[in-house]
């Protein structure tokens, strides 16, 4: 796992140019249903926050990207468990862990709308929460103002601590 994020923060450190474009993509990755249990990103985001911190990168773009790419991953899993409904149960790995769409149900029947928010910042949540609205078809309006806020939010509590935190280490 450590090669794995060390090799991705000297590539986008090498090739800065394809910064945003990673953390989108890891982002996306991170908060799809299936992919987030096997892809963990957020060691690599705040790394890549340490990055902008050390002044290489610039905030904003990635930032944006990382928001953007996260509320698309869940905006996914919505769309598969609204589609796919109870099939997905039987899709690997959720056919391994069937604790988790149950989980994922009582904590979205628990606080409807603000379990997409809350549910992103909690590592399997993160991935059964939006499937579970799709799949019991919270209004898709009030899914995408919880997705996309706490995109942004979460995308922050990643970005930040390097950032801020090399900053004032370095005296910068």
């Amino acid at each position: 796992m450590e090669q794995y994020v060390q090799a991705l923060i000297d590539f986008v450190r090498d090739n800065q140019v394809w910064a945003a474009p990673v953390v989108g993509v890891l982002a996306f990755l991170e908060s799809l249903a299936f992919f987030s249990l096997i892809v963990p990103a957020w060691a690599a985001l705040i790394g890549i926050g340490a990055m902008v911190g050390l002044g290489g990168l610039e905030f904003w773009p990635i930032w944006v990207a990382a928001a953007v790419g996260a509320a698309l991953g869940d905006w996914l899993s919505y769309w598969l468990g609204f589609t796919f409904k109870d099939r997905v149960a039987h899709v690997w790995p959720l056919s391994r862990h069937p604790d988790l769409l149950p989980r994922g149900e009582a904590f979205v029947r628990k606080f409807g709308v603000a379990a997409i928010f809350i549910g992103r910042f909690f590592g399997p949540l993160r991935a059964s929460v939006p499937l579970v609205a799709g799949i019991f078809v919270m209004p898709w309006w009030h899914f995408q103002a919880a997705n996309f806020s706490s995109a942004f939010v979460w995308s922050a509590v990643l970005l930040v601590p390097g950032s801020l935190g090399l900053k004032w280490f370095t005296g910068a």
